[in-house]
Parts: structure tokens; C-alpha cells; sequence
């Protein structure tokens, strides 16, 4: 495929070139970095001995293939040049590859892989849990944050001119698709990310955050397709011989995004309910020990006060 500058491709989209590959060497080498990284905290552990799910290490390598596959190939090629192909790159970036990337554990990886410290001194492990435990991560996983910044990074980004100045430079529109990992990152770890996290309220306190959320996406979606008006210049002028009605290709984009959270959506909902299951028999496990420990004395004496209550009556 013929190279690009941010003002997009030359040849009309099809099937064919959307899916061509096409490197962007900056997602290319952070992506490859990643997946090594957690192959070697794999190895280690193997090597003394400790075993790690394999489907975290799928889910990890799936969560790179995902944004690879928007970003090396005519996906990201075209993201610059059609609202309705930009909209497909963010709502993997934010709503699927996120969610993988949190089932896979990857701090759980790191804490179990990094070896600590000498006494007295402070390594990449301390340092992980000092930021883990800091008052900034606790902040940064609240509702109170993250809701929010899951809102505005749909309605803040696309209803403003932030969208149009980003996008006029290349630099600009890679902070933009790294910020959609991120934020996606940031809303789904506490919800139903593998990984401790500062900030995690009750099961079911986080279904309703999700929920909350999900609405204001649907929202987006819809005002996007019922927008009598280009909402962004960016993809006002693709090139006359594509034969693209830009407001049709905006209104597509808008149904993509309003379709799109379906399908995550549900993905989280298993794994929350999984956790929840998981959590709960963790807990019972916990208690039985417990009793066997002190003669269920709890049970005792709850007995003791029925007893007492039976004898008053």
C-alpha cells in the first residue's frame, strides 16, 4: 500500500486495503515490547517453578493482536482519512483491547515475576506497590474519575475543536490512540480487571458503575448518526474520486460506536460475574478454615444465643 502522510491514503477504500498490512512502527514496537515482556515474566515463573494460566497469556497476546490489528494495518491507514474507519480504531482501542489486556493480570504477572529487593533497598517491585498503594492510584480508580473520564473522552473529544487539533499531526493522533487505551484501561480495572487495584468497591457497586457508563455510549452513538452537520473538519474532504458522502460516513461511524459496546459490554459482565463467584468461594473457603481452626466458635456461639433467647421466652 502506497505510504501516507496525516492527511491520509491516496487510493479509494476496500476490503482488501482496510485490511492490508500497513506498519506503523511506533504500535508495531510498543506492541512487540509488550507481548515479550510478559513472555519472559511467564518464563521466569516457569523456571522456578510456579505455574501461570495459560488463558491470561492468550488473553494478553489477543489484547496485542487487537490493537495491532488497528493500528498496522489499512485500519490505521484509513483511521485518518474516514470518521467511520477512526471509530472502529477507537472503539477497539477503548472498549475491547483494554479488557483483554486486564484479564491477562498483567501487575499480578509482575509482582510474582520481579524478585524483591534486598532489605533496605527499593527495586522495581517496591516501586510498583508504593504507586499500587498511593493516594494519585486510588484517585485515578474511582468512580468518581473514571466515570467522567470515560464520558469525555466520547462527548469532550468529538463535540469540541480538542478532536480537529489533534488529529493535524501525527504525533497528536497517536497520544490520541494511546489515550484510548488508557482510558479504557482505567475504567475496566476496577470494575473487572484480574489485577489488585486501588480503589475496588463491592461486586455489585461496580456492575451499576458499568451500567452508569454504558448509556452515555449508547448517547454518543446516536446524536453522531441523527448530526445534520459534520461534527468534526478532519475527514470533511476525503478525495472527490473515493465517491464517500462524508455525513453518511459520519453517520456510519455514529452506529459503529452505538453497536459496538454490546459485545464488551457482555464480555465484562461474564467476567465480573466469574469474579464474584470466585470471590465468594475464596471467602467460604476462608471461614471453613477458620472454623477448623476454633471449633466454629462463631457457630457456637450464635447457638448460645438462641439457647438464651428460647430460655427468656
Amino acid at each position: 500500500m502506497p505510504g501516507m502522510g496525516h492527511m491520509g491514503p491516496e487510493l479509494a477504500p476496500t476490503l482488501g486495503r482496510l485490511l492490508a498490512p500497513s506498519m506503523d512502527w511506533f504500535f508495531l514496537i510498543c506492541c512487540l515490547a509488550a507481548a515479550a515482556v510478559y513472555l519472559a515474566g511467564v518464563v521466569r515463573l516457569r523456571r522456578r517453578g510456579v505455574a501461570w494460566p495459560v488463558l491470561r497469556t492468550v488473553a494478553w497476546l489477543a489484547g496485542i493482536v487487537s490493537i495491532l490489528f488497528v493500528t498496522c494495518t489499512g485500519l490505521g491507514t484509513y483511521g485518518m482519512a474516514l470518521f467511520s474507519v477512526h471509530m472502529i480504531q477507537h472503539m477497539v482501542l477503548s472498549m475491547f483491547s483494554p479488557i483483554l489486556l486486564l484479564l491477562a493480570a498483567p501487575i499480578t504477572l509482575a509482582l510474582r515475576a520481579i524478585r524483591p529487593a534486598p532489605r533496605g533497598k527499593i527495586g522495581p517491585r517496591e516501586v510498583l506497590v508504593k504507586v499500587l498503594r498511593s493516594r494519585a492510584a486510588r484517585v485515578l480508580t474511582s468512580p468518581v474519575f473514571t466515570l467522567p473520564l470515560f464520558i469525555a473522552s466520547l462527548y469532550g473529544l468529538y463535540f469540541t475543536p480538542l478532536f480537529d487539533f489533534v488529529m493535524s499531526s501525527w504525533l497528536g493522533h497517536h497520544w490520541m490512540l494511546v489515550h484510548f487505551i488508557l482510558v479504557g484501561w482505567i475504567f475496566f480495572w476496577p470494575v473487572m480487571g484480574s489485577d489488585p487495584a486501588p480503589h475496588r468497591p463491592p461486586h455489585i457497586f461496580r456492575m451499576i458503575e458499568l451500567f452508569l457508563a454504558m448509556p452515555f455510549h449508547a448517547f454518543f452513538g446516536i446524536a453522531v448518526m441523527q448530526s445534520s452537520t459534520l461534527i468534526t473538519k478532519t475527514f470533511a474532504h476525503p478525495p472527490l474520486f473515493w465517491g464517500i458522502n462524508t455525513l453518511s460516513d459520519q453517520h456510519t461511524g455514529g452506529g459503529i460506536a452505538w453497536a459496538f459496546s454490546e459485545a464488551p459490554t457482555l464480555l465484562v459482565v461474564i467476567a465480573l460475574f466469574a469474579q464474584w463467584i470466585k470471590d465468594d468461594e475464596r471467602r467460604a473457603r476462608r471461614d471453613d478454615r477458620a472454623a477448623d481452626r476454633d471449633g466454629d466458635a462463631a457457630l457456637a456461639a450464635y447457638n448460645a444465643y438462641l439457647a438464651r433467647l428460647n430460655r427468656q421466652s
